[in-house]
């Protein structure tokens, strides 16, 4: 069994990106002066965390799989990390606590029957299944036909649409989404924070090495450690078929046996608006049938 590659490059830009952009101002201390570089020092971080600069140094060094919560818990009240922060620098700290394991390509189980059946179910919402690779595992008729430029896109991969993918790979996702940078950004934010759960990945790292390589946008993007847990909020598409349609949507996590996440993201519009039309007549529409995963 070979040692799989450390994330202490991942732990120390995610802290010293989190301490750039703190100004002494914000967290209680003298601005000084002679700052040589935007945010707060080590030594200011270390001290509203309670331990030395010898210390914390050590710790933005990627040093981290021997830190207590408490400690964590402390570093990240005095750098401000939000929910979601905190949870992505507590998944480093636990992947960085075993260094020995085999980089795993792990098989998800197929969709059973029953989730299918309650996907193809919902008649007046885009409903799909994903994974934390942003996979689309799963979906209703709706969902094909809603994000039909995705799920016939040469980024399809081994009959799976992926979001990532589309997203940085497609020229016409630009066209697609109407708001494509913060589509974009959030997409990244998600598969940094799955990056951190669950680092013996060895496709999402393969997926994350492709982006990478090929989308300047995409490097840009994954170098702010921006982080993201639950995707919600409104969508704006530009559809081929019916134009504009503005849609809200949620995502949850759904219970199932396996150990891979599935997350569960429903799309729908605002009752008696032309986006509910839009959907009404794309639920008409008939989308591809080989997208859909079984």
């Amino acid at each position: 069994m070979t040692p799989r590659p450390t994330n202490r490059d991942d732990i120390r830009d995610f802290l010293v990106s989190r301490r750039s952009r703190l100004t002494p101002e914000q967290v209680g201390l003298p601005a000084g002066t002679r700052r040589r570089v935007p945010g707060l020092r080590r030594e200011e971080v270390a001290v509203l965390s309670g331990v030395s600069t010898e210390w914390y140094s050590k710790l933005e060094k990627g040093n981290i799989s021997g830190v207590s919560e408490d400690v964590l818990s402390a570093v990240a009240k005095a750098l401000r990390l939000n929910d979601e922060e905190r949870g992505y620098l507590f998944d480093l700290a636990r992947a960085a606590r075993t260094s020995i394991r085999p980089a795993l390509r792990k098989r998800e189980a197929s969709v059973a029957g029953p989730v299918q059946w309650l996907l193809d179910s919902v008649t007046l919402s885009a409903v799909f299944l994903r994974n934390g690779r942003l996979d689309v595992v799963a979906s209703n008729a709706l969902a094909r036909a809603l994000h039909a430029p995705m799920f016939t896109s040469d980024t399809v991969l081994n009959g799976r649409a992926n979001f990532a993918r589309f997203h940085f790979l497609d020229p016409g996702s630009r066209e697609f989404f109407v708001d494509w940078a913060a589509g974009a950004t959030a997409t990244v934010a998600l598969l940094r924070a799955e990056a951190a759960r669950e680092p013996d990945d060895r496709a999402l790292r393969e997926l994350v090495g492709e982006l990478s390589t090929l989308s300047a946008d995409f490097r840009t993007m994954w170098a702010a450690h921006d982080v993201r847990s639950l995707h919600e909020g409104v969508k704006r598409l530009q559809h081929p078929e019916v134009g504009f349609i503005e849609l809200t949507y949620q995502s949850a996590v759904l219970a199932n046996q396996a150990r891979a996440a599935q997350y569960l993201n429903i799309y729908t519009a605002e009752p008696n608006t032309a986006h509910e039309q839009n959907l009404k007549v794309l639920s008409s529409w008939s989308a591809p049938t080989h997208a859909r995963t079984e």
